[in-house]
């Protein structure tokens, strides 16, 4: 199911706090917009039953975390890069969205890890006494390759699913009512707030004339933050009460039943040879 699109609705020129809280939100909508065109495209992945993806990506995540490899997780980050290739995601984009980001988090997290962990020592930083150990920059390693390889694949695994079949194929695989609904709800709930959010900042910045003083953006700030928790309790009662008169017990019911298809399981040897290969460079105890 798409969701409403207000990306093509432009923020005020001006530069002043509503119009750049206007920008931000509509950016954010444009964005959800853009990663549902992407699930659209006709693409490896997107032509996919969402239950085998749901496993094999999934498989894959578990095998990046659990292996010791650095050559296994390089092949896994590898293969990776590869199926976004053939499902029409750009490295660029995996760049922007994924790697940067998670070089940045992690490596600071991972930075300590270089002159703390004992090991054999590799160099001395330049006009100080701290020593970078071999055991360290491993370390260091394995915790940012398994973080770039999962939340690629991650990433992957949402941008080439629609989020119905998504909560489907979690729904076929056994994964309880409870949580399947809170992931649905939660999902849809971020852009009636989106759309809440926007009509009243677009309604405030039509009765601007110029900028606001910082004492008035902080209790627009504050009075808007209240307003939609306000509208987000009374509509989330109104909706429950709805999706119940009408038979909601917890199922995602779409109008196609799910059915593997011969190219299904022809990918399936695909992804359970990538985590045999991975397991494999940990039995072979390869570096």
């Amino acid at each position: 199911m798409r969701e409403p699109s207000f990306s093509r609705r432009r923020a005020p020129g001006s530069r002043h706090f509503v119009a750049r809280l206007l920008a931000g939100l509509l950016a954010a909508m444009a964005h959800a917009d853009d990663a549902q065109a992407m699930a659209d495209r006709r693409g490896w992945l997107q032509q996919l039953d969402p239950r085998v993806k749901l496993m094999g990506l999934g498989a894959l995540i578990m095998t990046a975390v659990a292996v010791h490899s650095l050559l296994a997780l390089a092949g896994l980050l590898l293969a990776a890069a590869v199926m976004a290739r053939r499902s029409a995601i750009s490295l660029a984009r995996l760049l922007r969205q994924v790697w940067l980001g998670v070089l940045l988090f992690t490596g600071v997290l991972a930075l300590p890890a270089l002159f703390m962990v004992p090991g054999a020592p590799l160099f001395t930083l330049p006009f100080t006494p701290i020593t970078v150990t071999g055991q360290g920059l491993r370390v260091a390693l394995l915790l940012v390759g398994r973080a770039e390889t999962s939340a690629t694949l991650t990433l992957l695994l949402v941008l080439t699913t629609p989020w119905p079949l998504l909560l489907k194929a979690l729904r076929s695989l056994r994964v309880p009512k409870a949580v399947v609904m809170i992931l649905g709800m939660t999902h849809r709930y971020i852009f009636v707030l989106l759309g809440s959010a926007i009509a009243l900042f677009d309604a405030r910045a039509s009765r601007m004339v110029g900028p606001l003083p910082a004492g008035e953006r902080r209790r627009l700030a504050v009075n808007a933050a209240g307003s939609l928790l306000e509208r987000s309790l009374y509509l989330s009662q109104e909706v429950h009460l709805a999706m119940l008169s009408r038979g909601f017990r917890g199922d995602i019911r779409l109008m196609d039943d799910l059915r593997l298809q011969k190219r299904d399981w022809r990918a399936l040897p695909v992804f359970m040879l990538l985590v045999l290969a991975g397991f494999g460079c940990q039995w072979l105890r390869l570096p």
